[in-house]
């Protein structure tokens, strides 16, 4: 944690393709009076950013170095392949690497896909950028394979896409420095958790086999007294179970 006279703020970093909307939103709902000063960095310069000070956590892409960051894992994405609209792949739901044989695959630098190897044929140079690879698409020169919310980053009207079976896939996780944790984070990580406003951080729960105070005391109000059973209800005086004050029967006539 760190000490500081100004006004408290959260900065958060993350790589193009995530949508951090929904939690952005819960946070300004909870947080009012703390600004979340949101900043979209490459997937490959989100690291040093995060080393260097200028964000308090991100919203990045697997691999994370787990020797510089603590890291919670949130979500994997479906991997799709970008083709035009009138690709022959378009008249399946599914393609598999071996349906990309004769394509030229494009592999833009900053691909965030772990390949061991890349289907199809390989482009003679590189794209710099994933947009790009997704131009060279449209112009139809090659397809392109990326996780899905970056299919969606770069739509097109002309291009379409299909999920790539047995292929690389990315996660995103929130990550932040592993010594630079502070109350800001702490917050943010309920909010991607699904805490509830009223949750407690770090609340300890009793140790195995115990229960709270107020637990045994809920116990013992319903201890049955002796000689009753546990399941009884209430009844009058006379024991016979009839709400108290009233009768059964006629009346006997008195003589």
């Amino acid at each position: 944690m760190t000490g500081s006279d100004e006004t408290p703020s959260f900065r958060l970093a993350y790589v193009p393709g995530v949508m951090p909307d929904k939690w952005v939103r819960i946070w300004n709902e909870r947080q009012p009076d703390v600004p979340l000063i949101l900043t979209q960095v490459p997937a490959g310069e989100v690291a040093e950013r995060l080393l260097g000070g200028d964000a308090d956590a991100g919203l990045v892409r697997t691999p994370v170095d787990r020797t510089a960051f603590s890291a919670i894992a949130l979500y994997t994405e479906q991997t799709v392949v970008v083709v035009p609209k009138d690709h022959l792949v378009t008249a399946v739901d599914e393609v598999a690497p071996e349906d990309l044989a004769d394509d030229i695959v494009l592999h833009p630098l900053d691909d965030v896909l772990d390949w061991e190897t890349l289907p199809g044929r390989p482009a003679l140079e590189r794209p710099a950028t994933t947009a790009d690879a997704v131009e060279l698409v449209a112009a139809g020169i090659g397809v392109l394979v990326v996780p899905l919310s970056l299919a969606r980053l770069h739509h097109r009207k002309d291009l379409t896409h299909r999920p790539l079976t047995d292929a690389p896939e990315s996660s995103v996780v929130l990550a932040w420095p592993e010594d630079a944790k502070t109350d800001q984070v702490e917050d943010f990580i309920g909010i991607v958790r699904g805490r509830t406003v009223n949750s407690t951080r770090g609340r300890q729960q009793p140790p195995a086999g115990t229960r709270s105070t107020d637990a045994a005391r809920g116990d013992a109000r319903r201890k049955p007294v002796p000689g009753k059973s546990a399941g009884a209800k209430r009844t009058g005086k006379s024991g016979s179970g009839a709400p108290k004050g009233t009768r059964r029967g006629k009346p006997r006539r008195r003589s």
